[in-house]
């Protein structure tokens, strides 16, 4: 089993394996803000709905409260619950098939939980940077 190696980049992403949905979660809360955003408040959103059963029944008036500093906040939530929504019907064979998945959300899955980044060109420049270090260890190749 694949088990992503830390890097000296730190992506948020290598310490939510394995867990699937808090990978994708981190992805959801990453889009169109910065990790110096989203460190204020990822620890207190898994805090309090650690799963995806947990959040689904969240009231999403103290979910726009909390990601209030990631702008956004009254669409991001919305988006979480049906990406989460659809992640539970369990109908889907990759992220980006699910709602307000995109590439580069699609990319970290496959990089942090699928372990398939050989075949991965992603466009994000921090997941760009874990990538190359990956190549860069013979380990892994």
């Amino acid at each position: 089993m694949w088990r992503p190696p830390k890097s000296p980049h730190g992506l948020i992403q290598e310490n939510l394996w394995p867990n699937e949905w808090k990978i994708l979660i981190s992805c959801l809360l990453l889009n169109q803000t910065t990790r110096k955003q989203v460190d204020k408040v990822i620890d207190d959103f898994f805090d309090r709905w650690p799963t995806p059963e947990c959040f689904l029944s969240a009231h999403l008036g103290e979910v726009s409260h909390l990601l209030n500093p990631l702008g956004f906040h009254n669409r991001r939530p919305l988006t979480i619950y049906k990406f989460t929504v659809g992640y539970l019907e369990g109908r889907w064979e990759e992220p980006i098939e699910l709602y307000g998945i995109g590439k580069y959300a699609n990319d970290a899955w496959r990089i942090f939980y699928r372990g398939d980044w050989k075949s991965v060109e992603p466009q994000d420049h921090a997941l760009n940077m874990y990538h190359k270090w990956l190549q860069e260890r013979n380990e892994f190749n």
